[in-house]
């Protein structure tokens, strides 16, 4: 389980985060939703051990992880997978996926790993991880270290970015894929309606605080009532909980 308690986080004089209180139970698959710039991504970090929060508590497994460093947290079982994948110039895909597993790795386990993610292990598996792959490449390659790794808590910062709509298809079918076979908790940052719907809950989160959170089919009622607020809204029609015109 993970709590977060608390969590504020400013940059620039800015606040970003405002007193978060966050509860992810085990083996759910939970989707943080929400505007840009509303902290999403910043929170997602902040779990990682990326940012560090200004105040608050993160709580992983019943132990303060609040000061431990990234590395820490990845062995305690916490990954993270980024909006733009970081190149490894050096290393081949199969390096990387028996880094990511802690052991070596059969052939045709890798090949398997590879194939849920739409990637030919034939062409791959030898291949190096540099500035020859594309964003695209790199995030496949990611996820299926992630997918080797098993973490208690795996975290995808918003995976649908810069990929083609095949590979997108492809991502709803791994996410649930892991979410079955690894019975880990996922977190997925994303306002892609297909991915909030394999979510089990879904948060929202507005202006740097938790707005509201619950199972997927209460939410993405809230979240699509909210979405017609705001499009008569911009349409200059009368603000259905003020009453004034925009």
């Amino acid at each position: 389980m993970l709590e977060l308690k608390d969590i504020c986080f400013s940059r620039d004089n800015k606040n970003i985060l405002k007193n978060v209180n966050l509860t992810i139970d085990n083996n759910k698959l939970i989707v943080i939703t929400g505007p840009n710039g509303s902290g999403k991504s910043t929170l997602a970090k902040i779990i990682m051990g990326i940012e560090n929060p200004d105040s608050g508590q993160i709580i992983f497994d019943g132990k303060d992880i609040t000061n431990l460093s990234i590395t820490e947290r990845a062995k305690k079982g916490i990954g993270f997978a980024f909006q733009q994948p970081v190149r490894f110039k050096g290393l081949t895909v199969k390096d990387l996926i028996e880094i990511s597993a802690g052991n070596s790795i059969k052939v045709c386990d890798a090949c398997d790993i590879l194939a849920d993610v739409g990637l030919c292990a034939q062409e791959y598996l030898n291949r190096e991880v540099n500035a020859g792959l594309s964003g695209g490449e790199l995030k496949r390659i990611e996820i299926a270290m992630l997918a080797a790794k098993k973490s208690k808590l795996t975290i995808f910062d918003e995976p649908e970015a810069g990929i083609d709509l095949w590979s997108f298809n492809n991502l709803i079918s791994v996410f649930e894929k892991m979410h079955k076979d690894i019975k880990g908790s996922i977190v997925i940052i994303s306002h892609q309606e297909r991915i909030l719907d394999i979510a089990d809950e879904i948060v929202l989160i507005k202006n740097g605080k938790v707005e509201a959170q619950g199972n997927k089919e209460e939410m993405l009622s809230k979240i699509l009532e909210k979405t017609k607020v705001c499009h008569k809204v911009n349409n200059r029609e009368k603000c259905s909980k003020g009453g004034a015109e925009v």
